[in-house]
């Protein structure tokens, strides 16, 4: 409905929503969803073309920073990745624009952009949060969650398995199990860049003196990730503004969430938008089929291909209400069945319930 709504534009009212209502209740679940993922690509599409037109001097030949000089991020100079370089992806030339001044001009395009910076929600863990600046409408398109994706059969891939929140707060699962590990991208960078999902986020904790004994017990049985199982990388656009989904926090009590998670299967033959999808798949591209008994998934045969193509199966952030200069916040949704967090205030405790049954 929100995304929908969105999609009329400015000149809204109240029968409009009322339409979209009655037609939704009238669609089958997938068409629901059909409907959904148009919309958000849509406005992603909008989204990579105004940062084209940021970025990109059409009046210049797209000429290969990689022929030069290759960027790489994180441990490929490390592990002496020194392959031929004609085996990378080229590195299109952009503006030489600082992150900060590329967000400035996305607000000024299309009339926000996001800032990280301390939360406003009154408890000591609450740390940096992420803040909208500027004025969206409801179901815009606010942020994108990055990171390397992992599906289910690639769990005990994901550093820290099987203990992966132990040293990890940047993970996030869709409904279909998949895994987004934030982590890496932290907060982006600076440039354009061949990115391969090896560069950590700097915790700002000692982590040896801050482990507890089961902790380091969970992390001599994890089997730590192979950086080979993401390929070469991709070119990505590292200064993108709205990929900072992760630094969302949970409202604090009394408080409601004002934004709301969707999945997004964003369409890899979708060339020209592919380096402002700050996403990586952990593994093959000819993915495993899984199906969930339980708390368990097995393998349930495999697939060739997406029965629409390849996709990523990334996240979004959706507005929920009208949102101005203001803390963007995300109802966790943690499960009941564990013990949670001392700050944590269920937004709505039968939701929660729903969510982990």
């Amino acid at each position: 409905m929100y995304t929908s709504y969105n999609n009329l534009g400015k000149n809204v009212d109240e029968a409009d929503a009322e339409q979209i209502i009655d037609m939704a209740s009238k669609a089958s679940f997938a068409d629901q969803q059909k409907q959904v993922q148009e919309n958000i690509h849509n406005q992603i599409k909008n989204l990579c073309t105004v940062m084209d037109a940021i970025l990109l001097d059409v009046n210049e030949p797209q000429e290969s920073q990689s022929k030069a000089t290759p960027s790489r991020s994180g441990l490929s100079f490390a592990i002496g990745r020194n392959g031929p370089t004609n085996n990378h992806p080229d590195v299109p030339k952009t503006r030489p624009l600082k992150r900060t001044e590329l967000s400035q001009r996305l607000k000024d395009s299309i009339g926000y952009t996001l800032d990280v910076k301390q939360s406003q929600i009154p408890h000591s863990e609450a740390g940096l949060g992420l803040f909208l600046n500027g004025e969206a409408t409801v179901g815009s398109v606010i942020a994108i969650y990055p990171g390397v994706i992992y599906s289910p059969a690639y769990y005990r891939y994901i550093p820290g398995y099987p203990r992966v929140d132990a040293q990890n707060t940047y993970l996030i699962t869709r409904y279909d199990g998949t895994v987004i590990n934030a982590q890496p991208w932290g907060f982006g960078g600076e440039t354009r860049e061949l990115w391969d999902g090896s560069k950590m986020l700097d915790a700002k904790l000692n982590r040896d003196a801050t482990e507890k004994g089961s902790d380091r017990f969970w992390k001599m049985l994890s089997k730590p990730l192979e950086s080979s199982r993401v390929g070469n990388g991709e070119v990505l656009e590292r200064r993108n503004p709205l990929a900072l989904a992760h630094f969302a926090n949970h409202p604090a009590k009394d408080a409601v969430p004002n934004v709301m998670i969707c999945p997004y299967d964003f369409p890899l033959t979708e060339k020209d938008m592919r380096a402002y999808i700050p996403n990586l798949s952990f593994g093959n591209a000819e993915e495993v089929n899984m199906r969930r008994f339980g708390s368990f998934w097995f393998r349930w045969g495999s697939r060739n291909s997406e029965s629409n193509g390849p996709v990523l199966k990334t996240l979004v952030l959706v507005a929920t209400t009208a949102l101005c200069d203001e803390e963007v916040l995300l109802n966790y949704r943690l499960s009941n069945s564990k013990r949670r967090p001392s700050w944590y205030t269920p937004v709505d405790e039968e939701e929660d319930q729903r969510r982990w049954s």
